[in-house]
């Protein structure tokens, strides 16, 4: 399963990967509005920093992952791999900014 939420990737998988807790519910600042991706009630899930990378389980039955300028997309009890969208130009590949 995979969800799109901005400039912001998520998928479930089976597993996470070996990783440090991390504290907050913030999983990307807008490099442009300053607004965040984030989840609405930090007592459904755990972040957790992997090299560079975030994961994220959600502890409750459900989380709410919000933004200031995207709908809420809800995602069930689980394992998920968070990353920022890439897109291609001749100059380079690059990060999607929000």
């Amino acid at each position: 399963m995979l969800y799109r939420h901005g400039d912001v990737l998520v998928q479930r998988v089976d597993h996470l990967p070996a990783g440090h807790p991390r504290p907050g519910t913030v999983r990307a600042r807008g490099e442009v509005t300053g607004h965040s991706h984030r989840f609405r009630d930090p007592a459904t899930v755990q972040l957790y920093q992997v090299g560079l990378d975030i994961s994220v389980r959600v502890l409750a039955q459900s989380a709410e992952l919000i933004h200031e300028e995207h709908r809420t997309t809800t995602l069930p009890c689980g394992d998920y791999r968070v990353w920022m969208q890439r897109e291609y130009s001749p100059q380079a590949i690059r990060r999607v900014m929000d």
